[in-house]
């Protein structure tokens, strides 16, 4: 008679590691936690671990941390950013989509009754199922390959977050910290719904793997009402018209991407009181809003 084979164990957890324990401060404290958990970094997630003690600091002290505080951390890695916010606010709910971290981080806060670490891709979860009719927050190292989806994810939904603290490429930064004549369609995303300001700069000795970009740590407050009054579809796909030939003067790139009577551009862009030979990075948001509720009066747009 044959037993049935035992599982093989998990490895520990070395106790420096432990949510309650301190974070790792050096790439040989975090491959160490790596190799004891049998992981290695997955370069097609975009996994790069922030271990800088300073710079998690600064993120959490951004976040303005409230004991009932609800966070919903993107991308918590091996959870050095999430024993942080644990510490401060009333729940967690961690996003992670690289099963082996998931079950690493399981693990790591399963005394930690305040954090729920869940196995999703972002871009697949709807935020008013994770926050109900709570308010919340959205904190994060967010990976750079899907940086622009998931803040249109999270700003564009009914249920917005009251605030977000992300962690982007500092070449991204710059183009959403931008100012009307150097506006970008990813500037207008973000812009028409919160204020972004810079909390810091982050060198790529902050993290482990080290990657071969510069980041930045963004705060966005997050308004109570859009900065427009046209539809969202129909906005969008006016400004996303205006930028995809942002070398074009608008009367013509508006003209390639949005059907109107010929030559009618040039009209419809004086009637709100814009210069066709102005290009897309020069109009403000309140701008785009005139130019999209003409389109959509004229069933130009929808």
């Amino acid at each position: 008679m044959h037993s049935s084979p035992r599982p093989d164990p998990e490895p520990p957890i070395p106790p420096p590691f432990s949510p309650t324990a301190g974070a790792p401060g050096s790439p040989a404290a975090v491959r160490t936690l790596l190799r004891s958990l049998g992981l290695r970094p997955q370069k097609g997630f975009g996994q790069n671990f922030l271990v800088d003690e300073a710079i998690l600091r600064r993120i959490v002290h951004a976040a303005d941390l409230q004991p009932g505080d609800l966070v919903i951390e993107v991308g918590p890695g091996l959870g050095h950013l999430t024993r942080h916010l644990a510490a401060q606010a009333g729940q967690v709910i961690a996003i992670e989509i690289d099963r082996g971290i998931v079950r690493a981080l399981r693990r790591l806060f399963q005394e930690t009754p305040n954090v729920e670490i869940i196995e999703q891709d972002v871009l697949r979860i709807r935020p008013e199922e994770l926050a109900g009719d709570r308010p919340y927050k959205v904190i994060g190292n967010l990976p750079y390959y899907i940086t622009s989806p998931v803040l249109r994810l999270f700003l564009e939904t009914p249920r917005r977050p009251s605030l977000m603290v992300v962690m982007v490429q500092r070449e991204v930064a710059s183009r959403i910290l931008a100012r009307p004549g150097d506006l970008s369609l990813l500037a207008v995303s973000v812009q028409a719904y919160g204020q972004p300001r810079l909390v810091a700069r982050v060198p790529s000795s902050a993290f482990f793997p080290r990657p071969k970009v510069e980041s930045a740590v963004l705060r966005i407050d997050v308004y109570d009402h859009p900065r427009f009054d046209s539809p969202p579809s129909a906005f969008f796909r006016v400004v996303a018209a205006g930028f995809a030939t942002p070398r074009k003067q608008l009367h013509n790139a508006l003209a390639q991407r949005i059907w109107m009577p010929p030559d009618s551009a040039p009209a419809i862009l004086r009637e709100a009181g814009i210069d066709p030979a102005r290009r897309a990075q020069t109009l403000t948001i309140p701008e785009w809003d005139r130019l999209t509720r003409i389109l959509v009066e004229r069933r130009l747009v929808s």
